[in-house]
């Protein structure tokens, strides 16, 4: 979405326009509250696993890292690679956009509308191979 982009004292017909800046991605803002469920119950699923008769402390932990860390990092790691994604390519345009207006005729040699220079007799030496 463009908005306008007006500075103090100028006249209307010299407003520019720019972008607006991208929002920070959130998918869906309940997720977070899906991921913060869904830690609690392998939590209290551990919980339950060290407190039982038969039950140790190291299968709490067990529990807890296969039930819920690691399932609950690999599906966030999928569900983020778009976002990761967006997020790569407008750094790089902005790169690209920041090196394009730092240097304009970067990428055109000679963009400087004159004509070459001739090399002065005696400046440069001719290029041979040695005898």
């Amino acid at each position: 979405m463009a908005t306008i982009v007006a500075e103090p004292g100028t006249a209307p017909q010299a407003m520019a326009f720019t972008k607006a800046p991208p929002k920070p991605f959130v998918s869906c803002p309940f997720m977070y509250l899906v991921v913060i469920a869904w830690l609690y119950i392998t939590l209290l699923m551990a919980v339950a696993e060290a407190t039982a008769a038969n039950g140790t402390v190291l299968g709490a932990i067990v529990t807890f890292v296969l039930y819920g860390l690691l399932p609950l990092g690999l599906v966030l790691y999928i569900l983020g690679t778009p976002a990761r994604k967006r997020a790569l390519r407008a750094r790089e345009q902005a790169e690209r956009t920041a090196a394009a207006q730092a240097a304009p005729s970067a990428g055109q040699p000679d963009a400087g509308g004159h004509a070459p220079a001739g090399a002065e007799a005696g400046v440069v030496p001719p290029v041979r191979k040695e005898p």
